[in-house]
């Protein structure tokens, strides 16, 4: 099956704590059904000082099931995503714009 959210892809939060943030996908895991964007779902980490980093309470963006997510179309609202055969690629599009992502 073809992925409907890819990374890079300007997605918005539908529901949980974050609903309404807006964010970039940074990575996707689709064994998992999630994906970690940006500045969404964010947890505190506390972590030990090691030669390498510096040590303390660092922020880290935990995964967030992928159907609590809806891309964002041209005009900044939320769209489902469709596919289309144009020529002989492939395509996702927006379905509420019509226009190919």
């Amino acid at each position: 099956m073809a992925a409907k959210l890819r990374k890079g892809d300007k997605v918005v939060v539908l529901t949980g704590k974050d609903k309404g943030k807006q964010g970039e996908i940074s990575a996707v895991m689709p064994k998992d059904n999630k994906a970690v964007v940006d500045g969404v779902n964010v947890a505190i980490r506390h972590t030990k000082q090691s030669q390498a980093s510096q040590g303390g309470r660092l922020a880290k963006a935990l995964p967030i099931d992928l159907s609590n997510l809806a891309l964002l179309d041209k005009n900044g609202k939320a769209t489902r995503v469709g596919f289309r055969i144009e020529g002989d690629a492939k395509v996702r599009y927006a379905k509420t714009t019509g226009e190919a992502i």
